[in-house]
């Protein structure tokens, strides 16, 4: 796994192997979330947005959402995370991706990469649709996927701190941060490709 790669080499070392993972994804394949909750697998379907597909399919490659906070949980709208635990890992991977324009709604249980309302920002954070939220559709929030399995799950995760994790916080101290000041919240244990 690349963690482990990072460990051994460094910063340098793993910023570079991630760059250097473009593989291209299949045309459907499933992520398997193992949550603090329970199991969620998400459908990705590279027709939908190919440049997001991609992307994602070799973040979870990497091990890039092993042990990854949902940070940002508002109920009746949607729930986020993508932010590395490890702040070096995080700053390791500070690209960013074009936008892919959007083919399907961001439907209830659809997965979308989260951006920052710039064009092109779309870089690690992805949010699951808690409701038909197609008023993101028209702002350019191309959904990549959807939760086929365990979505009874994501209803479950912690929304007690609802957005008040800082993403700036995140970034410089990572779960270090989130662990002190927000211990309940809920996590990605391990994210896989399933075979």
């Amino acid at each position: 796994m690349m963690f482990r790669v990072f460990a051994v080499l460094g910063v340098a070392a793993f910023a570079a192997a991630v760059t250097a993972a473009q593989e291209k994804a299949p045309d459907t394949y499933k992520v398997k979330l193992d949550t603090s909750k329970g199991p969620v697998v998400i459908e990705v379907h590279r027709s939908w947005a190919p440049i997001g597909a991609d992307h994602l399919y070799n973040l979870v490659k990497s091990g890039f959402y092993n042990d990854v906070r949902f940070f940002r949980v508002v109920p009746g709208f949607m729930v986020q995370f993508g932010m590395s635990g490890d702040p070096k890992v995080q700053s390791a991977h500070n690209t960013t991706i074009k936008d892919d324009p959007p083919k399907e709604s961001n439907k209830r249980g659809y997965v979308t990469f989260a951006k920052t309302g710039a064009p092109n920002s779309r870089s690690t954070q992805l949010f699951i649709n808690y409701k038909d939220n197609t008023f993101l559709d028209s702002q350019g929030f191309a959904p990549i996927g959807q939760v086929v399995s365990g979505m009874d799950v994501v209803d479950k995760i912690n929304s007690e701190y609802k957005e008040r994790p800082n993403q700036n916080e995140i970034r410089t101290s990572g779960n270090a941060y989130l662990t002190k000041e927000f211990p309940n919240l809920d996590y990605i244990k391990t994210a896989t490709i399933e075979k």
